[in-house]
């Protein structure tokens, strides 16, 4: 029998050295390649408790696409796994193996969203929450009152206090906590322009400047107007003038509203109609956004006290009545 030579010890040496290099190439090569290039998110979730081995076995049974020796590999190699964390997970295309196993090590859960749409009344807000699958709900059946008082709110009425924006979340959670999230986060702007506020506006507390932003909400979606509205009905509170302005007598009107104010709805009192009775409503009428906010918080300096929509988005500002005649045959009759 030939005894294997030095050279032919040096040439098997080499071919394992290179096939280790193969080996760990590929491997790195799988670990940061996508592990679907296209194609919708795959969602799956983490069972509390599990060990690589079960991690592996769950990410199979809910179909995740990825090559479970390799990933338990990788796993290892890693030295995470005493820390794979439980909770519900997304692989979206263009992630590789080692953004998967980042995800599940840091907890980077796959998030809900729910969006509060700026000038949403209260009911508005309440039905999308309903609505949304991914919450877990506790307060479909509770009544407004009910409502805010699990809150821990004294008012009676929530239009207003909801910050509209888009909120994330994990699925599952607490539709308690959407409310909370949104209630805190209007508090906490409206109290930051509250402690900032110029002293010769016509509020008395930070409500009374929170109806005032809904109202812009309502009146206007246009940028560059909202200060001038703002300003419009800041000279009107201060000469005592009516606000005389539709949406809060639409919102008065409630589920009577068909889409057209007519001029018996004008002469009919509310708590909301402005065109009979002085002052600012007795609540919000919508939930305003950071733009309405400020523009209650920050009125454009005019002498206007009159403006019309002139069809286009836009409003025309006049300093008097007879001004404002002419605008509003103008661009309305």
């Amino acid at each position: 029998m030939m005894r294997p030579t030095k050279k032919h010890v040096l040439v098997a040496a080499a071919i394992v050295a290179a096939i280790a290099v193969i080996l760990v190439a590929s491997f790195v090569f799988w670990m940061h390649a996508p592990v679907f290039s296209r194609g919708k998110p795959v969602s799956f979730e983490i069972a509390a408790g599990g060990t690589a081995k079960n991690v592996i076995r769950q990410l199979d049974e809910q179909d995740v696409p990825i090559n479970g020796a390799l990933f338990s590999l990788l796993v290892r190699l890693s030295g995470n796994s005493a820390s794979l964390r439980s909770g519900p997970y997304e692989l979206r295309a263009g992630e590789s193996p080692a953004r998967l196993l980042q995800k599940i090590t840091r907890g980077i859960f796959a998030m809900e969203s729910l969006t509060i749409i700026e000038g949403w009344n209260f009911r508005q807000m309440r039905q999308a929450i309903a609505k949304h699958p991914a919450l877990k709900h506790e307060t479909a059946e509770l009544t407004d009152r009910e409502l805010l008082k699990k809150l821990g709110l004294l008012q009676h009425a929530g239009e207003g206090l909801f910050y509209p924006d888009t909120y994330l979340f994990r699925k599952g959670t607490p539709d308690m906590q959407i409310y909370r999230l949104a209630y805190e986060a209007m508090i906490s702007r409206l109290n930051a322009l509250w402690e900032n506020r110029d002293l010769a506006l016509p509020y008395k507390n930070p409500y009374e400047a929170l109806i005032m932003a809904s109202i812009i909400e309502k009146e206007t979606g246009h940028p560059d107007d909202r200060s001038k509205v703002s300003g419009v009905f800041i000279n009107r509170l201060k000469i005592g003038m009516k606000l005389q302005t539709d949406p809060t007598v639409i919102y008065g009107m409630g589920k009577k509203y068909t889409g057209k104010i007519r001029r018996r709805d004008l002469q009919a009192d509310t708590p909301y109609n402005t065109y009979t009775r002085y002052g600012l409503p007795p609540t919000p009428i919508a939930l305003p956004g950071n733009e309405a906010l400020n523009a209650a918080f920050h009125p454009a300096q005019t002498d206007a006290l009159y403006f019309v929509a002139r069809g286009d988005g836009s409003s025309h500002f006049s300093r008097n009545l007879d001004e404002h005649n002419k605008a509003v045959d103008k661009y309305i009759r």
